[in-house]
């Protein structure tokens, strides 16, 4: 078998797999890597084909091995029927989840005053519902930066405690 997939190579578990290669020879092969996931190499031939859904517990598996947090939250938004409204996370560039963060911030400031307003009397009025969407859109948007951030310090921590190791 070639070390690149040709049918698989626009298939998310394929590429992250690949990606985590760099770091770990044993996943360019996909017999490697379905040792490595405790299932056969015909299984993780299906996934990265797209013949079979990818159960939750070997997603799980895939994004610890291949250092992928990220793979998590693809799964939830794009198969489970759950998870369809889960923003997308980046975890690849901390510069800019520290500026969406700081963005995000400033607009609690805000948010938090309209949000005392619209509750004060107990009942939210006609006028007051636009308000209340701006802040729950905020919640959202804070959500899915945090999200990012921590899924940025899960990869990169994780990759920096496997460099340690490898130094000895």
């Amino acid at each position: 078998m070639g070390q690149q997939p040709t049918k698989a190579a626009d298939n998310v578990y394929c590429k992250y797999r690949k990606k985590a290669a760099a770091y770990n020879d044993r996943l360019n092969s996909r017999e490697d890597a379905a040792v490595l996931l405790n299932i056969s190499s015909a299984s993780l031939a299906d996934y990265e084909l797209g013949i079979r859904r990818v159960p939750v517990d070997i997603v799980i598996k895939m994004a610890d091995l291949y250092n992928a947090p990220e793979l998590r939250n693809e799964h939830c938004r794009c198969e489970c029927p759950l998870g369809f409204a889960t923003p997308e996370i980046n975890v690849d560039n901390l510069d800019r989840i520290s500026i969406q963060a700081l963005a995000s911030f400033s607009k609690i400031n805000c948010m938090k005053e309209d949000l005392l307003t619209i509750v004060e009397d107990g009942i939210i009025s006609e006028d007051e519902v636009p308000k209340l969407n701006r802040i729950v859109s905020t919640l959202e948007e804070l959500e899915a930066i945090s999200k990012s951030l921590k899924g940025y310090i899960e990869k990169h921590l994780e990759r920096r405690k496997s460099n340690v190791g490898n130094d000895n």
